[in-house]
């Protein structure tokens, strides 16, 4: 599968010729006419921490993406990234996360609220984040739910894929086994795992992110994409004008459309 994925990508390309600053630079939303800007939306998570995210609705039935931050960055993570899937036709929604930061100017308001409050804002703390925002969309949006993640929230992404029955599909950019003292190894946990599920990382991570399957033999609508080139870390490997991300674009889109 994983052979298949690189051909495919290979020939469309050739056809086609936590709450510290954080200086990195992103699109803000709706940097283009026509493009209608993100709902600011909320909602609350277990331990009754306000939790705020960006929207972009494109209609009431297409498929569903929540879009979930690495370390020290916030929903615009995914500005750019969203607009793009918008136009792939799914919906689409990015969090703040209580184990965040800011970007450039723009503040990680979940983050915020829980430093105020003297909530812990570890990663595993931001498990209960993603809950909330997965049953927001089952239960306001009446919708199953396709989960992306980035770096640490990509780990926390594989495990609620084989818990949660709301989530249909996952995408982790940069997973490791970094919870496996306290919820299990994860190589354990994807053994039989049968969900579609699309793996990425640099080429550099790529090793480790193949440890994660190395007990589980990938079926349909499973693969791991590994970048020709250096690649980067997390779901900044997909922003626009990123080194190598047009590659990253290809992978992802021809996982979606078979899932889709």
């Amino acid at each position: 599968m994983i052979r298949l994925l690189s051909v495919l990508i290979a020939s469309v390309l050739l056809n086609t010729s936590c709450c510290l600053k954080n200086d990195t630079k992103v699109e803000t939303p709706c940097p283009q006419k026509k493009k209608q800007c993100p709902e600011l939306v909320e909602f609350y998570a277990p331990d009754s921490l306000k939790i705020s995210a960006q929207l972009y609705q494109i209609d009431d039935s297409s498929p569903f993406i929540l879009l979930c931050h690495q370390a020290r960055f916030n929903k615009f993570e995914y500005a750019g990234i969203a607009e793009r899937l918008n136009n792939m036709g799914f919906n689409c929604m990015a969090i703040d996360q209580r184990s965040g930061g800011p970007i450039g100017n723009q503040q990680n308001l979940t983050c915020l609220r829980a430093l105020k409050l003297g909530k812990s804002i570890d990663y595993l703390d931001a498990e209960q984040d993603i809950k909330a925002a997965i049953r927001y969309a089952n239960t306001k949006l009446n919708t199953r739910v396709i989960l992306w993640g980035s770096s640490y929230s990509s780990t926390l992404a594989l495990y609620l894929a084989a818990e949660m029955d709301e989530i249909s599909a996952v995408l982790a950019f940069s997973p490791g086994n970094y919870f496996a003292d306290t919820k299990g190894s994860l190589i354990d946990i994807l053994s039989d795992f049968n969900k579609p599920m699309f793996l990425t990382s640099s080429k550099q991570e790529a090793e480790a992110v193949s440890q994660l399957i190395g007990k589980h033999k990938l079926v349909e609508n499973q693969t791991q994409f590994i970048p020709k080139g250096n690649g980067h870390h997390g779901s900044k490997a997909m922003w626009i004008n990123q080194i190598d991300s047009e590659e990253y674009w290809l992978a992802v889109a021809l996982f979606l459309k078979q899932v889709k």
